[in-house]
């Protein structure tokens, strides 16, 4: 067996020996071992499957807006990626805490290694990803308003969640 270190602050580690004592365990290891297991058994399920096709998705995370150049690593990472970002949400939590939301869209696989990407920036906390898998359509149709002298019809994407 190999044995490894981690540090937590005090307020993380006393959640973590609440949630050992809440489910059962003899010790921190078995459930660093358990919570490991379930991340990297998810993590070959998303390899194996679901990545292929494109996706409409929502990633919500917290961060703290002191900790150093957080909020600009974390826009600069969404301005690189402008073409999966829809939309961006900011709520103020505290003095400290921001919850931000992204509406993205994509391929699934890409979608994914960007949430993985933004959420693995130091000083994120609490990142989840809810993905939607959608069937691509390109329509030629016009949708109510138009400015004069626009084309009647324009080419853009319809995106139908899959059943």
């Amino acid at each position: 067996m190999e044995r490894i270190t981690i540090s937590l602050d005090e307020a993380l580690a006393r959640e973590f020996d609440a949630l050992i004592e809440r489910r059962g365990y003899k010790n921190r290891s078995e459930a660093v071992r358990d919570l490991l297991r379930e991340h990297l058994e998810a993590a070959r399920q998303r390899a194996e499957a679901g990545n292929a096709g494109h996706c409409v998705a929502n990633l919500s995370y917290v961060y703290n807006h002191h900790a150093r150049d957080l909020a600009e690593r974390l826009t600069s990472l969404q301005h690189d990626h402008h073409d999966l970002t829809v939309a961006t949400m900011h709520a103020h939590l505290d003095h400290d805490n921001c919850l931000e939301s992204v509406i993205l869209r994509g391929p699934v696989s890409v979608v994914r290694d960007f949430a993985d990407a933004l959420t693995a920036e130091r000083g994120v906390r609490h990142g989840q990803i809810n993905i939607v898998s959608v069937e691509v359509a390109n329509s030629a149709h016009a949708h109510g308003y138009r400015p004069r002298g626009a084309m009647a019809k324009a080419s853009h994407l319809h995106l139908k969640p899959k059943d």
